[in-house]
């Protein structure tokens, strides 16, 4: 009776998530839905569908989660749901302030993804494994580093490297980023992870998810944080700047192994840089060899270090 009540309900998500042409969908807003083709040269393709209100949305998280036993209280307890819905297509939901469409919103939003399209049949050839073949290198990543500093840091945002933006108070780091995501592939699906609304965002796939310092009172951390965006299927990452607090949390998203992700951080020169970012994470994770911790952000990331005087701001190193 419960699956009965659950397949009424996903009525009218289901012409979205069930053909086999579609990987997934995505859901950052009411009354929009993104879905991700197999093999399609725009993957991301946006509909309107107005049934899908808010309400909707929300009382199919509280269906979903009633029905498996779940926790789900966006306001005061666990605002996320993971379940898997009939058919075996995987469910990822949040809801409430830690959603934010824009920067009036007050009551939060609602986003969600579901895989579609089920177990398909097929081998080791679809993953290019043969006996007698070379492994093949998907999106290797650039180790060269031109010279020409426009050049190092272009050949950074098309080759998918994490990008530091680091500077002092005043030098433009969040206006600098801004301009950063104006050059991404505009079909991408951005999703920005903050403790307040900074980041401009042009992509229209896009959802932002908000972790105040300050104004939390729900049962969502930076755990729970760090698992969500990993299933909600990001082209790009974004990060609000790096503090005590977030840290860990963002060195555990870029170790994902995501391409393109971006954040900032206050410090004087790109090699402070690097030992803040550490010495940050080593706040909430002493386990880690600083020593190591520093070399392996060094063989990953890529730092954009701006500096001011008076009215005068520039690009001072891009390493």
């Amino acid at each position: 009776m419960e699956n009965v009540v659950l397949e009424s309900l996903l009525k009218p998500l289901e012409e979205f998530y069930t053909p086999s042409f579609v990987e997934e969908i995505a859901i950052n807003r009411p009354g929009e839905v993104w879905l991700r083709l197999h093999g399609a040269r725009v993957p991301w393709v946006a509909y309107q569908a107005d049934k899908l209100s808010k309400q909707y949305l929300i009382d199919l998280i509280h269906t979903v989660a009633n029905i498996r036993g779940l926790p789900f209280e966006p306001i005061r307890g666990v605002p996320v749901v993971y379940a898997t819905l009939p058919g075996n297509h995987r469910f990822t939901a949040i809801a409430g302030p830690n959603v934010q469409y824009d920067d009036l919103d007050v009551t939060g939003g609602v986003a969600l993804n579901i895989r579609g399209g089920g177990v398909k049949e097929t081998s080791f050839e679809n993953y290019h494994l043969s006996r007698g073949q070379k492994l093949l290198k998907v999106k290797p990543r650039e180790s060269v580093r031109p010279d020409d500093p426009y050049d190092r840091l272009m050949s950074a945002i098309n080759d998918g490297s994490p990008i530091l933006i680091s500077g002092a108070t005043t030098t433009g780091k969040t206006t600098f980023l801004n301009h950063m995501l104006t050059l991404i592939d505009p079909n991408s699906r951005i999703i920005t992870v903050e403790d307040a609304r900074e980041i401009r965002v042009p992509q229209k796939n896009h959802v932002h998810f908000i972790l105040s310092r300050t104004e939390q009172n729900n049962d969502f951390n930076y755990a729970r944080l760090v698992d969500l965006v990993v299933r909600m299927t990001p082209d790009v990452i974004i990060g609000g700047e790096v503090s005590q607090e977030n840290a860990s949390m963002l060195w555990e998203m870029l170790e994902t192994g995501h391409d393109h992700f971006y954040t900032t951080i206050h410090a004087e020169s790109a090699e402070a840089a690097y030992s803040t970012f550490a010495d940050r994470i080593l706040h909430t994770q002493p386990a880690y060899n600083r020593n190591d911790l520093i070399a392996e952000m060094k063989k990953k990331i890529r730092v954009v270090q701006l500096s001011r005087d008076d009215s005068l701001r520039a690009v001072t190193e891009i390493v």
